[in-house]
């Protein structure tokens, strides 16, 4: 598993796309309880890294 816990609810204000992360949910749901986006220095999107990921399986 990953970083945080699986949640019955999803978070409703995060749209995820990637639906090989174990936290994905049906209508591209984010239902992990809580994210963490790094790095602290990032200054665009291709800086950004989703550190709550985890492989489904």
């Amino acid at each position: 598993m990953g970083r945080t816990s699986m949640t019955g609810d999803p978070i409703s204000r995060v749209k995820c796309v990637v639906n090989g992360c174990e936290y994905w949910g049906n209508g591209d749901m984010c239902k992990a309880s809580s994210i963490e986006i790094q790095t602290p220095k990032a200054s665009n999107t291709e800086e950004t890294d989703c550190a709550t990921f985890a492989p489904k399986g």
